[in-house]
């Protein structure tokens, strides 16, 4: 099927996308009733481990069968294109006007590329103005705007941490965290911004210029 002959979807408020990785059963948490669910590729299993069913499928089914799903619901890409099948999902909603996106699956595993091809993925929605959430058992990654503070809650995270994705990270302020940061630079080639701590009920990071990758971690062990 070509890039738009899926079910028609407009005025999607928050989207779902199911990728590879296997998802334990305790992250069904990030699901709601009324999500849109993508599943990209073998990301199909993961909605049946979940026990939820997709709206949408998409993928060239090299890591996985296709499943046995009424052709409207299903999108099959060539093996051969530039976009990975998660990328696709992502341009897909993004054009379908979906503005909150939550990837699960998208984390980890035995392919590295993949997860730094979806932090990739997660960069270009940000650019676009989609807000962004990648979830895995252990984390929560987010993408921080220029311009646009973000508000985290402790909870039970014991690390925050921010890196720089697409260059230098210009007009840096974090607050309440261990390590406090004003109008601070932060660049690609140095660390800096690795496994800060709460210390207050929330923090609340911004940048005036650059994106910034935002990794709440649980503590080790």
């Amino acid at each position: 099927m070509s890039a738009l002959s899926a079910p028609v979807a407009t005025g999607i408020a928050h989207a779902v996308v199911l990728s590879a990785v296997p998802v334990p059963t305790k992250l069904r948490r990030y699901l709601q009733g009324d999500d849109y669910i993508v599943a990209c590729d073998a990301g199909y299993r993961n909605a049946q481990r979940l026990g939820v069913v997709p709206d949408l499928i998409v993928g060239d089914f090299d890591s996985a069968p296709q499943p046995q799903t009424l052709p409207d619901h299903t999108i099959v890409l060539p093996h051969v294109k530039d976009d990975t099948d998660t990328h696709y999902a992502a341009r897909w909603l993004l054009e379908h006007g979906c503005r909150q996106v939550t990837f699960l699956g998208a984390l980890g595993g035995a392919r590295l590329e993949h997860t730094v091809a979806n932090l990739h993925t997660a960069l270009f929605l940000a650019k676009n103005g989609v807000k962004v959430l990648l979830a895995d058992a252990n984390s929560e990654l987010r993408i921080l705007c220029p311009n646009k503070p973000m508000t985290l809650l402790k909870g039970d995270w014991a690390y925050l941490s921010l890196f720089p994705l697409d260059g230098v990270l210009d007009g840096v302020s974090e607050t309440g965290v261990f390590y406090p940061l004003r109008d601070a630079t932060l660049t690609p080639d140095y660390p800096l911004g690795v496994s800060n701590e709460f210390v207050a009920p929330q923090a609340v990071l911004s940048c005036r210029s650059g994106h910034g990758l935002v990794v709440l971690s649980r503590a080790d062990g």
